[in-house]
């Protein structure tokens, strides 16, 4: 960093009165801070590392305060960033700002294979941090495990369930899978016998079924881990919680059980039925219905979720789920982004695979396939229909796919329209504020900005008291 851009941080941080995900402020006038741990940990586990900046006092509403002394606090920070393990290398900026000196530290990222980034005086578990908008938390065990998981290589599809047992598989799914490999792997045809497949291919260890192998064949996987299945809601709001008309909480609601192929199809039905269609009139005349959510990226969002979550202990009680909101749907999956992948390099990269012998079963079984396409199919499927791009997140261990809809923001334009048409006939005599605000049934602010001023502006409506616009006795009337 320029001093010049220190500058203009500092100016730009003053102006938007907040810290963010990247910045974090301390005033430094009388001291360096002295628990810079949590920070240096958080900016250091995320992508795009993240600064410290010296010299605003945050509490008093972002005031140049300046630093005590540059050098020393340099020195202090750095003393500081020596006790975290791995040690941490931060860049120093010192700027002139109104006569008073600004310092920042640059945290840079660490790379993945060497996190989680931690204080070594209270350890991994309590010392180890993630940014989470302008704070800093603590890391869950999770998210600690799931940095040692990559990093070991462990493979947790290829857990054995010891209470599980070959004779519950489906056997005539694991008969056409043992097919299927013996016609593509024809070294295994010859020299192997069926047990030995299973156990080369990651479906049973020494006799004993996988994680893999249950969630791929097993009549009834619940049975070993009841939350390993999908969970499906459909919701009268924006947001849960928010109940409907009759005070409903739910409109639809579904548990989806079975092995990872029996899930998809119910998955994808349970979204179908509880879309809203749009009726399509094509240049024919005919007509015909398009759904809300274009299926393919549908199955896509919800196969990812099954094959790409993950399967360790510290997850296997969450279930996948679905949530369908009047504005968006959300496929949910336990486990973040696996490896170095970030979230602007999905689709554009070939990652590696958190459950490897989970996806090449099931591509034998041609359920799924591992070109990693389903990122890139889920992008063009809603470019076609007409869709906002897809949103991918991940937050605090899950990995979220958000499909926006075109139909609420239409609805809601329909909803004014009617408000203002049934708004006009209401004022044909004169109504006040309240009578107004209570007529439309929205917030005070919502009800005067976006349904009755557009009126006032058209010419539509006008004021009683058009000399006193703010009057306490204001009322407007149909013209």
């Amino acid at each position: 960093m320029q001093e010049n851009d220190l500058i203009r941080l500092a100016e730009k941080t003053q102006r938007m009165q907040c810290e963010t995900r990247v910045l974090e402020v301390k005033a430094a006038h009388e001291g360096c801070p002295t628990k810079l741990f949590g920070t240096l940990s958080g900016f250091s586990n995320q992508d795009d590392g993240g600064i410290i900046l010296f010299g605003l006092d945050e509490g008093k509403g972002f005031r140049l305060v300046g630093v005590y002394d540059a050098q020393d606090l340099q020195k202090k920070v750095s003393e500081q960033c020596k006790q975290m393990e791995p040690p941490v290398r931060p860049l120093f900026t010192v700027a002139e700002l109104e006569g008073k000196t600004l310092v920042s530290a640059e945290i840079p990222a660490v790379d993945t294979s060497e996190r989680p980034v931690y204080y070594r005086g209270v350890g991994r578990i309590k010392g180890s941090y993630v940014r989470v908008g302008e704070s800093d938390e603590v890391m869950s065990e999770y998210e600690i495990y799931s940095y040692g998981a990559f990093r070991k290589r462990t493979q947790d599809d290829l857990r054995r369930v010891e209470n599980a047992k070959l004779s519950m598989f489906n056997a005539e799914r694991l008969t056409a899978y043992l097919a299927a490999v013996k016609s593509e792997r024809k070294t295994l045809a010859e020299h192997v016998t069926d047990e030995e497949i299973m156990e080369l291919m990651g479906i049973a260890m020494d006799g004993v079924p996988t994680i893999a192998g249950v969630m791929s064949f097993s009549k009834y996987p619940q049975g070993y881990f009841p939350q390993l299945c999908i969970t499906a809601v459909s919701l009268p709001g924006t947001e849960m919680g928010e109940t409907g008309d009759d005070g409903e909480r739910f409109i639809d609601n579904q548990r989806i059980t079975g092995a990872i192929p029996d899930m998809i199809d119910p998955a994808v039905d349970f979204v179908r039925r509880n879309s809203r269609n749009k009726t399509i009139v094509d240049d024919d005349g005919r007509r015909r219905d398009k759904p809300e959510y274009p299926p393919k990226a549908v199955r896509e969002a919800i196969l990812n979720g099954l094959v790409h979550r993950d399967y360790s202990v510290h997850t296997q009680n969450v279930p996948v789920r679905i949530e369908m909101y009047r504005d968006r749907m959300e496929v949910i999956s336990p486990g973040g982004l696996y490896g170095k992948i970030t979230i602007d390099s999905l689709g554009k990269v070939h990652p590696e695979t958190r459950n490897a012998a989970l996806a090449n079963i099931l591509e034998l079984l041609d359920v799924t396939e591992t070109r990693y396409s389903g990122i890139p199919t889920i992008r063009s499927e809603c470019k076609k229909a007409g869709l906002p791009a897809p949103v991918f997140e991940v937050r605090r261990g899950e990995f979220k796919v958000i499909f926006k809809n075109n139909i609420y923001k239409a609805e809601i334009k329909q909803n004014r329209k009617t408000l203002q048409s049934g708004l006009l006939e209401f004022c044909a005599k004169p109504r006040t504020r309240g009578e107004i605000v209570a007529f439309t049934g929205l917030s005070r602010v919502c009800a005067m900005q976006k349904i009755l001023q557009p009126l006032l502006d058209a010419g539509l409506l006008e004021m009683t008291l058009p000399d006193k616009p703010k009057s306490a006795l204001q009322s407007y009337v149909r013209v």
